[in-house]
């Protein structure tokens, strides 16, 4: 399968949130002429129907209607109870392919890969691969809101959210371009395990992703992103609190809590060890229910 490196931030944006329905059928068709079926039963394989594919489908497009990402509680625990109880057989994947066997085919590079199961102007299915050591790297969901369900494999997660304001404004503040965000996640997570939601200012919206075993991660992300609705994916290295700790008698941050903060800096360029190629789905077909 032909590896492809992003060269720019906006290139690894579009597989990252499968941005725009109008670059979908080049994807296609990139993906087609790269990919044989050999290599593509290598990676995924065929599956019967099923009825948790569809009903996440036919929930989506209700949920997702109004186009809006701030939903409903009552939305999101429904969302959030369809994925906490698939299984990777119901997107045609299963444990013994050879992607998640490295034994049987060592990887020499860490690679990332990406396939769409179905997206749309309000929202996007879609899985990634992550082999041994690979990494999503840290990176945001301007308004949007995000179900990520591990279907395979162990990942480390770190996460963060803004802290929307100075801390204190008596002390040595940071250099301007950075900014102060809290530490919502740094954990080792394992398939089976519950379904995270992020949303558009909390849960962990800016997020890691650093495969320990080869792993598969089923997204739903709502709205998808899009340059043209400003939802544009931006990519940052995180950096200590304790580089630039604020201090004085108007912190808000003692020293017990240093460890939950860091700053966050935007990388202008795409990250060098961002990988993203394309996979074509190969999984159970959902039954469109809209025109």
């Amino acid at each position: 399968m032909t590896t492809r490196v992003a060269r720019s931030r906006k290139e690894i944006s579009k597989p990252l949130g499968c941005a725009r329905k109008d670059k979908t059928n080049k994807k296609e068709k990139r993906c087609k002429r790269t990919t044989n079926s050999k290599t593509r039963s290598k990676e995924l394989q065929p599956a019967p129907s099923t009825n948790l594919l569809q009903r996440l489908y036919v929930t989506c497009e209700d949920v997702f209607k109004s186009g809006d990402a701030n939903l409903p509680s009552a939305d999101v625990q429904t969302l959030r109870l369809i994925l906490d109880s698939m299984v990777p057989e119901d997107v045609g994947l299963s444990p013994e392919i050879k992607f998640f066997n490295p034994s049987n085919a060592p990887e020499e590079v860490p690679k990332v890969g990406y396939t769409s199961i179905h997206q749309c102007k309000n929202y996007s299915l879609c899985i990634f691969f992550l082999s041994t050591n690979a990494v999503i790297p840290l990176h945001n969901h301007p308004g949007m809101t995000v179900f990520s369900k591990l279907l395979i494999g162990t990942m480390h997660v770190k996460a963060y959210d803004w802290v929307n304001q100075v801390e204190s404004e008596d002390s040595t503040t940071s250099p301007s371009k950075l900014r102060l965000a809290k530490l919502k996640a740094n954990s080792i997570f394992t398939a089976p395990c519950d379904t995270s939601v992020l949303y558009p200012t909390s849960g962990g919206n800016i997020h890691e992703f650093r495969a320990i075993t080869p792993c598969a991660i089923l997204d739903v992300i709502g709205p998808p992103y899009s340059v043209e609705e400003d939802r544009d994916c931006s990519y940052f290295k995180d950096i200590p609190y304790s580089a630039f700790p604020i201090g004085g008698k108007g912190s808000l941050i003692n020293k017990e809590e240093a460890d939950s903060y860091g700053w966050l800096e935007e990388i202008k360029e795409t990250p060098k060890e961002a990988q993203i190629y394309g996979v074509c789905y190969m999984g159970p077909q959902i039954i469109e229910t809209t025109p």
